[in-house]
Order: C-alpha cells, then sequence, then structure tokens
C-alpha cells in the first residue's frame, strides 16, 4: 500500500508568518539591548526595517535578512517556495537585488526523505528564479519543521528604501491583495475551497522582484513589505518612523473576497489578535465594518510591497505595477502627523 502524502501543517501549531512574535513583545525582548555604532551600518535593528543595511564602498552595500517559519502549506515543494519567496521580499523592500542565500532547516527525525528534498528543491528553484545563489546552510532536528533563508543582497548606499522615509503627502501604493493569512487559516481546518487554495499559493510563490525593479525607477521614499505584523502593523511602523499620519482608503484595497466572507464568520488566525493589539491604539477606524478591519490586520506570509511615492510619480508608478504585479492599489496619502497615527475611511 503507497504510504499517504505528508500534511506538514498538521506537524505545526502555527503557520508561515503567523508564527511570528508579535511587534509590541518583540520590542519588549529587544529592549536594553545595546547597540554598537558603526559609521558603515546604514540599516540596523534598532531601526524596525525589514533588513540590515552596511555601507562597503561609496557604490556597493550590503541588505542582509533571515526569515524562516513553520509550513503553511501541506505541499513540500510548494511549501518551500513560499519560504523562500517570503525571505527574499525583505531585500526587495529595501530596493536591494538578492545575491547570496542560505538554508535554515528544521526537520522531524521521521519527516520522509523525499519531502526534505522536494522542500529544498522549492526553495533553489525561487532563489534562482531571483537570480541569486543558495551556497550553502545549517539543519537541525526539531519536532516541527521549520525552512527559511538567509539572504544577502546589493544595493547602492544611496538608494537604500527604509520604512521609515516617507515624506508628508506622499502617496501609499501597494502590490499585493489581503487576505492571505486569513485562507490559510481555513485551509487548516478544511473550510477553503479549492479556488481560494490556488490564489494563495499563486501569490505567496509570486516574487516582489518585479514591483522592486518597478519602484526604483521612480521617487519612492520608504517601503515595506506586507508581511507577519498584517497590513495595520506594518503601516504603522511605517507612520510613526516617518511621524506621519496615514489616511487609508479601505475602498481601495484589494481584499480576496472568500477571505472577507471567512472573516464574517469569525475564521482568523492567532496572529491577528496579536497585531490588532499592538496596532488599534494607533489607528482611528470611522465607520468601517469589522471584517474589513479583521483583512487590515491579517498577518500574510510573503505580502507586497507597501511603498510611500512622491505624489508627483504616483501616477506614472501606479500604472507601471498595474502591467507588472498581482494587484496594484492606489490606498491612501501620509499626512501631518495626527492624534492618530492611522486613519481609516
Amino acid at each position: 500500500m503507497a504510504e499517504e502524502p505528508i500534511k506538514l501543517t498538521k506537524l505545526t501549531r502555527c503557520a508561515g508568518c503567523g508564527a511570528k512574535v508579535g511587534a509590541g513583545v518583540l520590542a519588549q525582548l529587544l529592549e536594553g539591548i545595546q547597540v554598537h555604532e558603526d559609521p558603515n551600518l546604514l540599516v540596523g535593528f534598532d531601526r524596525s526595517d525589514d533588513a540590515s543595511v552596511y555601507r562597503v564602498s561609496d557604490e556597493l552595500a550590503l541588505v542582509q535578512t533571515l526569515d524562516f517559519f513553520p509550513p503553511i502549506d501541506d505541499d513540500p515543494y510548494t511549501f518551500g517556495q513560499i519560504a523562500a519567496t517570503n525571505a527574499l521580499s525583505d531585500v526587495y523592500a529595501m530596493g536591494g537585488e538578492p545575491k547570496l542565500a542560505l538554508n535554515i532547516l528544521c526537520v522531524p527525525a521521521d519527516m520522509p526523505k523525499d519531502a526534505v528534498h522536494a522542500l529544498l528543491r522549492g526553495g533553489y528553484d525561487k532563489v534562482y528564479e531571483a537570480g541569486a545563489l543558495i551556497t550553502g546552510g545549517h539543519s537541525i532536528l526539531d519536532e516541527e519543521p521549520k525552512y527559511g533563508l538567509s539572504v544577502t543582497g546589493f544595493v547602492r548606499p544611496d538608494r537604500v528604501l527604509t520604512n521609515s522615509g516617507a515624506h508628508e503627502g506622499d502617496v501609499l501604493l501597494f502590490t499585493k491583495p489581503l487576505g492571505i493569512g486569513i485562507l490559510t487559516t481555513a485551509h487548516k481546518a478544511g473550510l477553503l475551497s479549492a479556488e481560494g487554495l490556488a490564489l494563495a499559493r499563486r501569490l505567496m510563490t509570486t516574487l516582489n522582484r518585479a514591483a522592486r525593479d518597478c519602484m526604483v525607477r521612480f521617487r519612492v521614499h520608504a517601503c515595506t513589505d506586507v508581511t507577519g505584523f498584517g497590513m495595520m502593523g506594518h503601516l504603522l511602523e511605517m507612520a510613526q518612523g516617518s511621524d506621519l499620519t496615514a489616511h487609508v482608503d479601505t475602498a481601495a484595497i484589494d481584499i480576496i473576497p472568500e477571505a472577507l466572507s471567512l472573516a464574517e464568520m469569525g475564521i482568523l488566525p492567532e496572529g491577528l489578535y496579536r497585531n490588532r493589539s499592538f496596532a488599534e491604539a494607533h489607528v482611528e477606524p470611522g465607520d468601517v465594518r469589522l471584517a474589513v478591519q479583521d483583512v487590515l490586520y491579517d498577518p500574510q506570509t510573503a505580502g507586497g510591497l507597501l511603498m510611500a511615492v512622491h505624489p508627483d510619480d504616483a501616477d506614472a508608478l501606479y500604472a507601471m505595477l498595474q502591467e507588472n504585479v498581482p494587484s496594484a492599489q492606489r490606498i491612501g496619502t501620509l499626512e501631518k502627523a495626527g492624534e492618530k497615527r492611522i486613519i481609516l475611511r
């Protein structure tokens, strides 16, 4: 009798970026840790940014990031692709190009070898699609499988994008639909449609390479990828870091219809509640209905790039993104700081 295919998500309690430590708890964990100064360290962990950046010369800086998580898909190859896509995204968010990657792998001792091989092959294929190389890595035994990458990329020091450089009047653009965390939570419970699963897989395995290639042609002042902290958590970091208030047109946000329906049913990931606890005190929700708010707090895995672009460049960049990314959205503006950091309408 043939062995039944392994279901990776049944081996873990959390899935994908939903396993991420909440932003508020993370800040407490890092509090008091001494930060050493180096004039060539352009971006460090004290900045709550997507990656660190170190200047090597006037023409070259290294972008470094690390990301791994438990399975978010039952298929090992697909999980490998998703984890790699998510890790590579941090380099794209900084305006960089991935060059080298190292595998980070945790596997149960009894996990079938062909499943581990397929997982790694998924990661390799996605890294090669990005034009980068996997040059090694490290593996350990663990009760739950986990996979990800440490990625090194290149960027010009004068072209680094952070999540805290937005200017008053900048336009907010975004590049993927929201609702992935809700879809994957429903899938784990056997409540997701086949169409919803196919859409989630397609979005989570789509590199942010095209989005990055578009935005570096324009006056983008700040960028971050929307992942484990959800749209509200990552936008809050951008607004606080730039000392501005984000005015968000929720009707302009592309919310996956099935995710909205599931949210209305109360099918929500645990990470969503952590994100809401962290950010909601800084958000003016207006009369936006609760299910829509839930999707805005939903932890995304391999989510899109959120950009703050000069208003004079917004139309041209938006038009280019429409031709190159899964879902180009013009979702609001950044204005003078007010009592709240995010205002929904």
